[in-house]
């Protein structure tokens, strides 16, 4: 039952998102068609691109076409040059039911086709950036909770100590700091002034190609600098959470308990007080990783980072508004999974929460 009203609950989510960012994006300045045709002045063409893509239909023909579009199982029409039917001429779909001139269909949502890239499907887009940003996430979540996780242990255990001190601070610092500011600098300092030291690029790129044998390999290196802008500000998030719920675990009677005992240090954080400190820390950290999807924005374009952040940079800046659209709607989809996922992970951690 739980399984099913957290399920509900993301729908109306992705619902309202898909809301929104029609809305949003509708009434903006500008006329998608003539942005297709750059500065060719043709009535013919640009009634011809109105239609395919059912710009000539009334703001609320649109909507109830975009949100069909993006459902999984839709109505389409059968009628030829009806919009529904072009679409159904362009994606992959098994047909349930026809009835008349209305065929009921189950599909993938349909995303639509790029304005700027000769009508590539947005899916293709983000299928071949979002992997990119995604390493590159999750490479700055593990910096963040391995190193995080250490830090605030030790600062924890020494307590008033410099060591606890200069961590304090330096956390505070982490999470103060703009995400594009902390680029810039990273990106000045690392791989500018000191790049003879480094060896790091400005200029970052997941994957190189041989100049002998034009072969692609993966380049490691070059998601050092990413990586780590992008983990500062969860680095910082983690080392004081961590520090803070272990030396409220360690304050606790069962802790005393198995010092009476006569367990070892290391053996009380390991079996009893790092479950019970990582509560808070997993729950946090589940946002932050959704939340580095938007910051991978400010750093993918500094460091030229070719992940779906510099690809919405790019769309906003042509004003391709299909893979922006489409885009926030799968953030906002990731969003709704990491966060199911750690509704499960924290009853793991800790069964007083299930039920």
């Amino acid at each position: 039952m739980q399984i099913l009203q957290k399920l509900g609950y993301s729908f109306l989510v992705l619902w309202g998102v898909a809301s929104v960012i029609f809305l949003l994006f509708n009434i903006l300045p500008g006329d998608p068609a003539r942005m297709m045709l750059d500065q060719r002045d043709d009535p013919e063409l640009l009634k011809a691109i109105k239609a395919k893509y059912g710009l000539d239909q009334p703001l609320g023909i649109q909507y109830a076409n975009y949100i069909n579009d993006l459902l999984p199982l839709s109505l389409h029409s059968t009628a030829e040059g009806d919009y529904s039917h072009e679409v159904l001429q362009r994606i992959s779909h098994v047909t349930f039911l026809t009835i008349g001139s209305k065929t009921l269909v189950l599909k993938l949502p349909y995303l639509r086709e790029s304005f700027q890239k000769q009508g590539k499907p947005v899916s293709t887009i983000i299928a071949e950036t979002l992997p990119n940003t995604m390493v590159l996430a999750v490479a700055s979540i593990i910096i963040a909770l391995v190193v995080g996780l250490l830090i605030g242990i030790l600062a924890a255990l020494w307590r008033n100590s410099l060591f606890d001190r200069f961590f304090t601070i330096f956390g505070t610092l982490g999470m103060s700091l703009p995400i594009f500011f902390t680029a810039i600098l990273f990106a000045w300092l690392f791989a500018s002034v000191l790049a003879d030291f480094t060896g790091l690029n400005l200029t970052c790129s997941l994957f190189e190609v041989d100049d002998y044998t034009g072969l692609r390999h993966i380049a490691w290196k070059n998601m050092i600098l990413p990586a780590v802008t992008l983990g500062i500000r969860p680095l910082g998030v983690v080392i004081q959470l961590s520090r803070a719920a272990m030396l409220d675990v360690l304050s606790q009677d069962f802790i005393r308990t198995a010092k009476a005992k006569g367990l070892s240090q290391t053996q009380i954080i390991w079996r009893h007080a790092l479950r019970n400190a990582m509560n808070p820390v997993v729950t946090t950290i589940s946002g932050w990783f959704a939340s580095l999807l938007a910051g991978a924005v400010f750093v993918e374009f500094i460091f030229a980072w070719n992940g779906l952040g510099k690809e919405i940079v790019d769309a906003l800046n042509l004003r391709d508004l299909p893979v922006v659209m489409g885009a926030v709607l799968v953030i906002a989809a990731l969003f709704t999974i990491i966060n199911i996922l750690v509704d499960f992970i924290y009853g793991w951690l800790d069964p007083r929460v299930r039920g």
